[in-house]
């Protein structure tokens, strides 16, 4: 089942990682800006976002195996529509749809694993669950930046399309309902509202909500700009693009496997801090260099590397952290998370567009602004929060 979820889990960075190489290839094509391709990922993040917030609502209503189904189904015709696009517009309109409902698989996956272990253990799960899933980054840059000379970025999304089906597969087979009538509840929307505006009221899910969220906005901020930064600002062939962006994809999920092994050691929320710290010690460090000129090649890569390494300390922790302030709302808790992950990435993707193609320094503000806000959520809000630590 976990095998599952993770597939379906991946949807987001196989969606987002395997066509970013193609960014200067398809602005020449399709007779755009690089704002305007960056729109692409914005739809996508945003569909992500306002998909998780209406999933979450309907799986915690109806239980998580029908909205994990239809969502997946459609990702396969979004997939299609992506690959068939005949200009910049049409695209953003199937990234959107295609981010919509691949929402499910990303919402659902984190909501089953809520309804089936608490504390240090769910910290286990969602690292687990994030390892298995971080394959698909390390993999997908490498796949797209070979697929793209191949078959060009429209063929990209038609693979995206066939792994789509696959993944509607795999919950079909193997993921059962995991949330009992007993524990659904009704009311639609306003339900969600009202369960929505009792979490965030509530300080401690707030400030590992914001964290969880802003983490993801560092490495979203990162994503968005990479292809002009390596490419344009550092040279970097489209193969030494893809290999590049998978080894940082595996740097945080090897972070992720190691935070699972360490975690029922020192504790959930130490390694959370470890993280934030990590983050925006790497992060200002990336702003700096690149504000004064000083951020050449040789040291640019390994603070990208050190950075998104970092946020492996930190997904699964505030995860975890925040779904145990929920315990009743399982759904909208997971979905209030992944609205501001990719809520917050639909943002930033066109803003670090916004100072060109030649510079690194609107990617290292938006970074380092991230990883700040992000760790002084959790110290404003959640330093005296004691929930969620018992082993299982």
């Amino acid at each position: 089942m976990l095998l599952a979820l993770a597939l379906a889990y991946a949807v987001a960075p196989l969606a987002t990682d395997m066509y970013l190489s193609a960014f200067p290839r398809m602005t020449r094509e399709l007779r755009t800006s690089a704002v305007g391709i960056q729109l692409t990922l914005t739809a996508f993040m945003a569909g992500l976002a306002l998909g998780q917030l209406v999933t979450g609502s309907l799986s915690d209503r109806w239980g998580r195996r029908r909205p994990l189904l239809t969502g997946t189904a459609v990702s396969v015709v979004a997939g299609v529509l992506c690959a068939a696009a005949p200009s910049a517009e049409l695209l953003v309109a199937a990234r959107f749809l295609q981010g919509f409902s691949g929402a499910a698989g990303i919402v659902i996956a984190r909501a089953v694993v809520s309804d089936r272990a608490r504390g240090t253990g769910a910290a286990r799960a969602f690292a687990l669950l994030m390892v298995i899933g971080g394959v698909a980054p390390v993999l997908a840059p490498l796949t797209g930046g070979a697929l793209v000379g191949a078959v060009g970025w429209r063929g990209i999304f038609l693979v995206l399309a066939g792994l789509a089906a696959l993944m509607f597969l795999g919950a079909l087979l193997l993921v059962p309902e995991t949330l009992p009538r007993e524990l659904r509840h009704g009311g639609g929307l306003a339900t969600t509202f009202r369960s929505a505006g009792a979490l965030l009221s509530d300080r401690p899910f707030l400030g590992y909500a914001i964290a969880f969220g802003f983490g993801f906005g560092a490495l979203y901020s990162y994503l968005a700009a990479s292809p002009f930064v390596y490419q344009h600002v550092y040279g970097f062939s489209v193969g030494g693009y893809a290999v590049t962006l998978a080894v940082n994809a595996f740097g945080f999920t090897a972070t992720s496997a190691v935070n699972r092994r360490i975690v029922g050691r020192f504790g959930i929320r130490f390694l959370l801090r470890t993280g934030l710290t990590a983050m925006t010690v790497f992060a200002a460090a990336l702003c700096v260099l690149a504000g004064t000129g000083l951020l050449v090649r040789a040291v640019a890569v390994p603070l990208i590397f050190a950075t998104v390494s970092s946020l492996g300390l930190v997904a699964a922790n505030a995860t975890a952290l925040a779904v145990a302030r929920a315990p009743q709302a399982a759904g909208s808790a997971s979905a209030i998370l992944g609205a501001l992950q990719f809520g917050l990435a639909a943002v930033l993707a066109p803003l670090v567009g916004l100072g060109g193609e030649d510079t690194a320094v609107p990617m290292a503000v938006a970074m380092l602004t991230s990883t700040t806000v992000a760790g002084s959520a959790v110290l404003a809000l959640a330093r005296s929060d004691r929930q969620g630590d018992e082993p299982a």
